[in-house]
């Protein structure tokens, strides 16, 4: 893409998911090339293989919510919600309420969750990925939850990760657990 067709694709992406970009209007003006490599992210983030929406929903969940207080945990939502993940499920996640989990949304929770923490239990919930979706799984879900966490590190590098925000599901308010101490 050239830098105008990247400016479009930022700006459209912000309209349609209620999303402030002023962050990647900033690197647009300080470097067009930074910013049309960066998108290219943007293209990984969408990656699902062979794990189900949900399941590939939640582990990104976990990834923004590792590194963010509201607003790219509210875009995550609305990626989840657009894409037709259950809101109750999308809630249970956000409030890490794994008995209202599916089976296979609490797996990739659970994986995601050990990744983020770097839990002593990553590598069983590892297996217990690949148990149900083989080693295409696994690398579906370590590639979800860690890609979605650099677009709100490179927010806050560039100064605007300053805001936090109550994030909605379904329109409803849902109080974020991010850490069971």
């Amino acid at each position: 893409m050239n830098p105008t067709q990247v400016a479009e694709a930022v700006k459209a992406f912000g309209h349609h998911f209620d999303y402030d970009v002023t962050y990647l209007e900033h690197m647009l003006r300080a470097s067009p090339e930074a910013l049309g490599q960066f998108w290219k992210v943007h293209e990984v983030a969408g990656h699902r293989g062979v794990v189900p929406l949900a399941a590939n929903a939640a582990a990104k969940l976990v990834g923004a919510l590792a590194e963010d207080c509201g607003p790219c945990v509210q875009l995550g939502v609305r990626m989840s919600e657009e894409a037709g993940m259950d809101p109750g499920q999308i809630a249970a996640v956000l409030t890490r309420d794994v008995a209202a989990m599916t089976p296979d949304v609490a797996v990739a929770f659970a994986f995601a969750d050990a990744l983020v923490r770097h839990d002593p239990g990553l590598d069983g919930a590892r297996e217990a990925v690949r148990a149900r979706w083989g080693d295409a799984g696994v690398v579906d879900l370590a590639l979800g939850t860690q890609v979605v966490r650099l677009f709100p590190m490179v927010k806050l590098g560039l100064g605007y990760g300053r805001a936090c925000q109550r994030v909605s599901v379904g329109g409803r308010a849902v109080d974020v657990v991010k850490r069971v101490s």
